[in-house]
């Protein structure tokens, strides 16, 4: 795919997809190529944007890790995107270890706000909700703690 000759430079295209949100290096990179540009002058504006700070795989994993922790998702599932997104693992746990969330907590709100707490469950519908939190990306300590707070 060529670049259309009276679109903007790969430069200019760049700041202004970071200029509406952080982009990981590897997301940015991909978006530059579905525009057509080339692979060397993505590496050239990439490493240009790194050394003056306005790509910063960071600071792109700590706003993904709170735009998640709004979900209410848990720790599995957000290392799960951040890894998809190619952020560095180092980068993923000082982001989750600088916002420190309560798992357990966490836990216990995302099932309150999808579920009614009950005097007794059937094994089938705990399994349900059981489920619901692990897609949600909890462990399993943070299951049984959000389960066994509330009567079931």
């Amino acid at each position: 795919m060529e670049p259309n000759p009276t679109s903007a430079s790969p430069w200019d295209t760049a700041l202004r997809l970071l200029s509406r949100r952080d982009h990981g290096r590897r997301e940015l990179a991909q978006k530059l190529r579905q525009r057509g540009f080339e692979p060397e002058q993505i590496e050239q504006v990439l490493d240009r944007l790194e050394q003056q700070h306005w790509l910063e795989e960071s600071r792109f994993a700590q706003v993904q890790v709170r735009q998640h922790l709004l979900k209410k998702h848990g720790p599995r599932r957000i290392r799960a995107e951040l890894q998809r997104k190619g952020v560095a693992g180092a980068d993923i746990e000082a982001a989750l270890t600088a916002e420190a969330p309560d798992w357990f907590e966490l836990a216990a709100r995302c099932y309150l706000a999808r579920f009614t707490p009950a005097v007794r469950l059937e094994l089938k519908e705990r399994a349900r909700r059981v489920r619901y939190l692990q897609a949600r990306g909890f462990e399993p300590e943070h299951i049984r703690h959000a389960l066994d707070s509330f009567p079931d």
